[in-house]
């Protein structure tokens, strides 16, 4: 399988899903929504007892998805998530020990979080250009992508954290946003209830919108 940049992942698509799993046998149905609404980027949350089984289903009977593993917060989690096959792993922010871990080992490739200039001018220094700006919403929304991209031309951000379908335009608007990730796509009430026409609908609107 060819290992894709971070950056290369972001491009993808406007809209990366964030999922979070109650049940791993909801991956594979999920995921096959997903893509046929568009949307071939999805990143599974690491909060619950069944988000690596998932993943393992999703990337075995969807190869085509491009399946990263999200809210990875310190080492022990790095190394279980380099080795179950995902594309990419993210971070809601970035510890000195997370960031020397991914510089030291071979894994997939990091989009770390940021909400402050601090943040960014550390993961830069770091080697770092694509980066999560997270809770969007929370830290300044647009305003505050719009105010540093002058500082920071070189770095793009995928925000995420309160943002809906009708706030989603305004970000992937900014020059300095490949793609924003948003959980309104498959929200837990409509994966419990296994909804994935409803859901597939969600992800086609996503995908249509702009870049």
């Amino acid at each position: 399988m060819t290992r894709r940049s971070i950056l290369d992942i972001l491009q993808m698509a406007p809209v990366i899903p964030v999922v979070t799993l109650a049940r791993a046998e909801d991956a594979v149905p999920l995921g096959r929504a997903l893509l046929a609404g568009g949307l071939p980027v999805i990143e599974i949350t690491l909060r619950t007892e069944a988000a690596l089984a998932g993943a393992r289903a999703l990337l075995t009977e969807v190869p085509e998805a491009v399946v990263g593993l999200g809210t990875l917060l310190d080492r022990a989690q790095l190394e279980v998530a380099s080795t179950s096959g995902a594309a990419f792993l993210v971070s809601p922010g970035a510890t000195p020990e997370l960031i020397r871990a991914m510089n030291e080992k071979v894994a997939p490739p990091w989009l770390p979080g940021v909400g402050s200039p601090s943040e960014v001018m550390q993961l830069q220094a770091a080697g770092f250009r694509a980066l999560k700006f997270f809770p969007a919403e929370a830290s300044g929304g647009t305003a505050w992508l719009k105010a540093v991209r002058a500082v920071f031309p070189e770095v793009v951000f995928c925000p995420t954290g309160g943002i809906d379908e009708a706030g989603a335009a305004d970000y992937l608007d900014l020059p300095n946003v490949p793609c924003v990730g948003g959980s309104w796509i498959a929200p837990a009430a409509l994966i419990a209830r296994g909804e994935w026409d409803q859901i597939e609908r969600r992800a086609r609107a996503a995908a249509a919108i702009k870049k």
